[in-house]
């Protein structure tokens, strides 16, 4: 045994305080392994959490992977392990070798807090540092007013193992630096603000997404290192575009090197399998009443946020986290000390994480995918909320998706699908998503859901989008969906890039390019997308035409874009439509344009509006409405 020298200790009497008061936020500090030098020696100073350890020992290359040759030392009665190893350096691989005091058990783990590891399928950690010469500062200095509430924000969701694959080498994947600088290109050109990154932190399965997560604090190595993850997001930050990681606290993998059962005990997670099991995803759920754990937790969050530079998380099942019989049945779960079905402890925690984002990394927002009628998820905590920046519009999407894959004929039946949303839209601070979850396990794609012929499928494809953007909230599209892949998503391979050289898909791209321009350059379209003072209804009761119109505002006066949707593939001529103002209406998109595929039907770029009321206006516009179509008209005085 090679003795530990307290000197070498990176943790003060307030780290061991925060930490088990559940309220450190800067845990990669000084957990895990960090590569020093002092007084001529370099070695790696170790510590890990295991309170009900007997004995704690570092195994690795630097070892021979002998357990007992580097023992940790308890450091008081905090559950930390510390110690120092000579000559163990950047790039070792290591786990920790525990000895429980129950029953004799024992386990190699990985480090809960390693900033890499070795590439799936084998699971060691590797001792690492994340030095980086960042190149963003401009973004840093304005991401602010890029991510603020009245910004706009379109986002695009990539899953970074298939979004593009290399043909000439076995089809693999990009590496983190290759994928910096064709989606930043990409990305730029068509007028996103944002990419989502499905998870990106270490998972041993790849099938899993990344959902399910071991490494808490480490960019999963199948791409590349720290530091070519570094890369990724500065280049896209240096093309002006905005970086969020889907974070998964909800649960995590059983697997045997991970953190379940991690010191011979239920650690992380409850021991009670009706609080500590998701039924679902047959993982572990966080033990949030846990004073370390919520130091674990929100640690992670903020080295994303920090460390990385990421611009906002987007939490991952919080539903599942708030309700303690989420998936369950009667007698499967236990109720909270008054009795309800409310997850006290996770409400607890989720509110004391976005306070601490909020606090720590001004001008970062936090996404909460909620997919029930929970109130107040993206409003502040001191009235009463869970304190989240913005929140998945679940409902808009399954029903939108509903209407749009029925055939046009009976979409007047349910005319309430599209309408409906008005009576909820400015509850929460929504984000419409089309989702990867929308074109998975057996879904289809969003082209492949839409009725009818080739023509009248990318006609709804077009339709649908552009009402998308029309609506007031951010946005989300999975990619693929930008040009109309017809296959749903294949985790396993590319995207169908060459689909591009069809024109229908040619035009489905150029659509999502120009709505992002027209999002982007018209604050009608986003100023007031949690107000209702940025939304009025011209008529919502067309039901037997399928049509609907409406207004969007901005702050100005003159910001002002009425949109009208015809969801049938019959042209309607000479359809009126009122209108608050008189003057020129200039046609600023039409989906049924021909660079889109369309037919071209449409109103040779505007009307003028006649002193003629309609809808309760003073002044309104005759409209040809093509087929399957949406016009976006600018007042233009």
């Amino acid at each position: 045994m090679i003795p530990m020298n307290q000197s070498w200790s990176l943790l003060t009497e307030d780290d061991l305080y925060f930490f088990n008061e559940g309220t450190h936020g800067e845990l990669y500090r000084k957990l895990g392994a960090h590569p020093i030098r002092r007084d001529g020696i370099e070695g790696t100073y170790f510590a890990v959490w295991a309170p009900n350890a007997e004995e704690v020992s570092v195994i690795g290359d630097f070892n021979r992977w002998h357990p007992g040759v580097h023992c940790l030392h308890p450091r008081g009665q905090s559950g930390i392990w510390e110690g120092f190893v000579a000559g163990a350096r950047r790039g070792d691989r290591y786990k920790y070798h525990i000895v429980s005091r129950f029953g004799g058990y024992t386990v190699d783990k990985a480090d809960p807090i390693a900033f890499t590891g070795e590439l799936p399928p084998r699971t060691a950690s590797i001792i690492w540092d994340l030095d980086y010469t960042w190149g963003d500062e401009e973004w840093m200095s304005r991401r602010r007013e890029a991510n603020s509430l009245d910004a706009p924000m379109a986002i695009y969701e990539v899953h970074p193992g298939s979004w593009m694959r290399v043909p000439e080498e076995g089809h693999r994947p990009l590496t983190y630096r290759e994928l910096g600088e064709r989606l930043a290109a990409y990305v730029h050109e068509m007028g996103f603000t944002h990419v989502e990154f499905t998870p990106v932190m270490e998972h041993p399965f790849y099938g899993s997404w990344g959902y399910q997560t071991t490494g808490y604090f480490a960019p999963t190595s199948r791409y590349g290192t720290p530091q070519d993850f570094m890369s990724l997001v500065d280049c896209l930050h240096q093309n002006g575009i905005g970086v969020i990681l889907d974070w998964v606290p909800s649960h995590f993998p059983t697997d045997g090197h991970g953190l379940g059962f991690f010191d011979g005990t239920h650690l992380y997670e409850h021991a009670d399998p009706r609080q500590g099991f998701h039924p679902d995803w047959k993982s572990f759920i966080f033990n949030y009443g846990r004073h370390e754990v919520r130091s674990f937790l929100i640690s992670s969050a903020l080295f994303w946020l920090q460390v990385y530079h990421v611009d906002a998380l987007r939490v991952d099942a919080v539903a599942s986290m708030l309700y303690l019989d989420y998936s369950r049945r009667e007698g499967e779960w236990i109720p909270n000390q008054y009795g309800g079905r409310e997850n006290l402890e996770a409400i607890a925690f989720l509110r004391r994480l976005n306070e601490d984002v909020y606090r720590t990394c001004p001008g970062v927002q936090t996404i909460a995918e909620e997919s029930t009628a929970w109130p107040m998820v993206s409003r502040p905590t001191y009235v009463g909320g869970l304190g989240f920046g913005l929140k998945w519009d679940m409902g808009w999407m399954h029903d939108t998706l509903d209407y749009m894959s029925r055939d046009p004929i009976y979409r007047k039946y349910h005319h309430n699908q599209l309408t409906f949303r008005a009576l909820y839209a400015f509850w929460e601070n929504f984000v419409l998503s089309l989702s990867h979850d929308e074109v998975v396990h057996g879904k289809g794609s969003l082209l492949g859901k839409m009725p009818g012929d080739d023509w009248q499928k990318f006609a709804n494809l077009r339709l649908l989008l552009g009402y998308m953007y029309a609506q007031p909230g951010k946005k989300l599209l999975f990619m693929g969906g930008e040009f109309g892949q017809w296959r749903e998503w294949n985790h396993e391979e590319s995207l169908d890039w060459h689909l591009l050289q069809y024109e229908p898909h040619r035009g489905v791209q150029r659509w999502v390019r120009d709505l992002n321009d027209l999002y982007r350059d018209e604050p009608a379209l986003h100023d007031f997308d949690f107000s209702p003072e940025g939304f009025e209804w011209v008529d919502c009761n067309d039901a037997e035409q399928s049509v609907l119109c409406f207004l969007r505002k901005g702050r100005s006066p003159a910001d002002l874009i009425l949109a009208i949707c015809n969801f049938t593939p019959v042209p309607r001529m000479s359809y009126r439509v009122g209108v608050p103002r008189g003057g020129y209406w200039r046609e600023v998109l039409n989906s049924d344009a021909r660079e889109y595929w369309g037919s071209g039907m449409g109103n040779l770029g505007g009307v003028s509006a006649h002193h003629h009321p309609w809808h309760g206006r003073p002044y309104s516009l005759e409209l040809t409405l093509p087929p399957l179509s949406i016009l976006f008209l600018r007042w233009a005085g």
